[in-house]
């Protein structure tokens, strides 16, 4: 057959394969299903720990054979996410119900992270056993082929409580992404019950019973009013704040505390940390003279930060500036997304609620099900041995007298008697009427002998009616509504009052923090840097006694006051914005501190070019000169934003900054000039009039004409910046270079 050629767009295929893998990711991967609350890689951890057996009552097992008995089996996306999503599942300060239970270093609520999976050692927790995986044998999920087909998995856990809610979900997919808080379980259950009684609740009256989230670290929720929205669109801002306790001193030799006993659920990780460095701060700035030292006393027993105060100090004002100055004050972003019926969909609370409860439904409905399909056949077994107890005395006959035990199952079954010999005529005829079913004759082939006994055929016949109401209890649940309502209900006040806990999260709704901060007392300072780029700010007289060796020492110098902004320029482009009363003060000896410590840029990839005060900006300009030889002049106006970091000039491709030289004034003297050096020794003199002023995204235009592999590395502006410079062991004297145009080549200056 001839080979037919498909003509296809290839933005067609590429579109098709981008959204195939897009879903890909969105369903099996990143967001979690909301009948079970799990994300695919959560369900098969525990599932196999199920298949592995290891049960809360049994041994732990070492992490790593779980670990790569799920890789193996079920999800082969490497070793490091399952054991991260195993780590996660036994950390209590994130889930609301821990799932697994870890013997081992399974890392802490400061970040600490969880030992190599080869030391740590796990098992499921007795709430998993019986919530999450209990009648897995019962079909009453379905399950579908692994990625290799050589094993089965359920495509969804049997799990009995809207665990989406309950421990809630964070992932992030192509395009979108889910972050649930956890919930109370007590509310939950109460909740879902409350929808079962009345399927038209509406949001309002569901958040009556469940109040709003509940973090495993407790805290506070400040803007309870805003929950109603959040329920309702599935979308929006929780305000959270760590639980601050005020201890006075109880002996003279000890210090008022404020002690930090609870943190919000955003803070747990690296936050503690970054908390302690921002309180750190807060002091070295003077933000607050009020704290004198800061530790953490935190244990397993839980969180306790504690801060020593000063005699007399404002404790409100002191707990507002926490609020609004660190991370003891943050926001939760709710968006919650999970996979329904196949597809990513953004559900409210009672959306939530009522397809789980439905799911839950088709459980119970499935599990009374298969208990009924299996007691009825228990039944027909019970009925078969009954029945030939009563006639077990030509039972007996037919077995004695048949060949083999295909022709005594006939026999029972059907009535085929041909080739049994039998004593009279009369129990030939009585066996030619027997009709037993296959199940039944089976069992009755099967049957020993003790089961003749009395009591035993007495207790046959209680085991029957016991059957009996089984199968009556069994078909009320499948045929009634209220009474499967009931059974649910009831299961679900069973795991409530198991399991059960009261609320560690309070919800109230608190005023905006607003901190009204000292004036800071203005005075003048100097500001110098060092050519590592470290700066710090001295006195004025200090600077003045020491002027010829600070001058020497410090490649910036500059009198500012403490309460402006310096402008930091860097060959990337980028302007970062440093306030003065940031900077610490020192004497003329002292190390300083690294810039980059205190505004926003990388020293390893950033080096800082110059350094302008805001107060200049208002009435000068700045030139701007690139390795490539562009250059601009732009308005120092353009540079007065309130952003810590700007683009000051746009830079073409694998260009860089090699100068920005101030120019006071906003008019251009006729008489300046500017010189551009390059790295062959190309000088080029040309009237600083020639260069436009630009804005600051502009990428300005050609001021030397550069030959193929030099570049620009030196400008200078005679009068601003000096006359003359030493090049070459000889002195340079700017105003003896001809002047040229801009976009010319230069004079090549040799040694003489």
């Amino acid at each position: 057959m001839a080979e037919q050629l498909i003509e296809t767009e290839y933005s067609e295929i590429m579109q098709k394969s981008y959204i195939d893998y897009a879903m890909s990711v969105i369903v099996a991967r990143a967001l979690p299903d909301v009948r079970d609350g799990l994300k695919p890689v959560q369900r098969r951890i525990l599932y196999d720990m199920n298949e592995l057996g290891t049960r809360y009552d049994q041994p732990y097992r070492k992490s790593a054979r779980i670990v790569g008995d799920t890789m193996g089996k079920y999800h082969p996306h490497g070793d490091s996410s399952i054991y991260e999503a195993l780590v996660v599942m036994e950390q209590d300060f994130k889930k609301g119900m821990p799932l697994v239970d870890g013997h081992g270093n399974f890392g802490s609520i400061e970040g600490d992270g969880a030992a190599a999976m080869r030391y740590t050692e796990a098992k499921l927790q007795k709430f998993t056993q019986d919530v999450y995986l209990a009648d897995m044998d019962k079909n009453v999920v379905d399950f579908k082929p692994n990625f290799d087909e050589t094993e089965r998995e359920p495509e969804v856990l049997p799990v009995r409580i809207p665990n989406l809610l309950i421990n809630g979900a964070e992932g992030i997919a192509v395009g979108m992404t889910t972050n649930i808080p956890p919930h109370n379980l007590c509310e939950v259950i109460d909740g879902t019950i409350a929808y079962m009684d009345h399927p038209d609740i509406t949001n309002e009256e569901l958040m009556e019973y469940i109040k709003g989230p509940d973090f495993p670290t407790g805290g506070l929720v400040i803007n309870q009013k805003d929950l109603l929205s959040v329920y309702q669109t599935g979308q929006g801002r929780i305000r959270l704040r760590g639980r601050v306790t005020f201890e006075k001193a109880r002996k003279r030799s000890e210090r008022d505390k404020l002690v930090i006993t609870e943190i919000p659920y955003t803070m747990i990780g690296a936050g503690i940390g970054k908390f302690i460095a921002d309180v750190v701060s807060l002091i070295e700035t003077k933000k607050t003279t009020d704290i004198t030292d800061i530790s953490n006393a935190s244990s397993k027993e839980g969180i306790r930060i504690v801060l020593e105060l000063k005699k007399n100090a404002d404790v409100e004002r002191l707990k507002n500036l926490l609020y609004k100055k660190t991370r003891l004050e943050d926001t939760f972003g709710v968006n919650m997304l999970a996979i329904s019926d196949g597809k990513p969909e953004l559900l409210s609370l009672k959306d939530i609620i009522r397809l789980h409860t439905d799911f839950h439904y088709e459980v119970v409905r499935r599990k009374y099900q298969t208990l009924l399909d299996r007691i009825l056949i228990e039944k027909e077994v019970k009925e078969g041995l009954i029945a030939a107890c009563d006639v077990i005395d030509l039972i007996i006959e037919i077995l004695r007298g048949s060949k083999s035990i295909d022709q005594a199952r006939n026999c029972l079954m059907y009535g085929k008697t041909e080739g049994i010999n039998f004593r009279s005529q009369k129990s030939k005829k009585a066996a030619s009427r027997l009709s037993f079913t296959e199940r039944q004759a089976g069992a009755i082939l099967q049957m020993r002998l003790y089961r003749l006994i009395g009591l035993e055929i007495l207790a046959l016949q209680e085991e029957y009616a016991e059957i009996l109401k089984k199968i009556k209890k069994y078909e009320d649940i499948l045929n009634k509504p209220a009474v499967m309502k009931r059974v649910i209900k009831k299961d679900l006040e069973k795991i409530r009052k198991e399991y059960g806990f009261d609320r560690k999260t309070s919800l109230e709704n608190a005023s905006q923090v607003v901190i009204v901060e000292e004036p800071v007392p203005e005075k003048e300072m100097v500001f110098v840097m060092d050519r590592f780029g470290y700066g710090k700010l001295l006195e004025p007289a200090n600077y003045e006694r020491n002027q010829e060796t600070a001058d020497q020492e410090y490649r910036t110098v500059i009198h500012c006051k403490n309460t402006e902004k310096l402008c930091i320029f860097t060959d990337t482009g980028q302007m970062h914005q440093l306030k003065c009363q940031d900077i610490p003060a020192g004497r003329l000896r002292d190390k300083g501190t690294p810039l980059d410590n205190m505004a926003n840029y990388d020293s390893r990839t950033e080096q800082i070019l110059k350094v302008v005060p805001e107060t200049l900006l208002e009435d000068g300009r700045l030139l701007f000169v690139t390795k490539n030889a562009m250059v601009k002049i732009v308005d120092g106006r353009e540079f007065l934003v309130q952003k810590k970091t700007v683009a000051a000039t746009k830079l073409g491709s694998e260009d860089a900054l090699i100068a920005v030289e101030y120019l006071p004034g906003k008019e251009d003297p006729s008489s300046q000039a500017v010189v551009i050096q390059s790295q062959d020794g190309y000088f080029l003199r040309f009237p600083l009039s020639e260069i436009s002023m630009k804005k600051k995204t502009a990428i300005g235009m050609r001021g030397m004409s550069l030959k193929d592999g030099d570049e620009a590395v030196h400008v200078y502006l005679p009068g601003l910046t000096g006359d003359a410079i030493l090049y070459k062991e000889k002195e340079l004297v700017f105003s003896k270079l001809r002047l040229m145009g801009r976009d010319k080549k230069g004079v090549k200056v040799r040694r003489s």
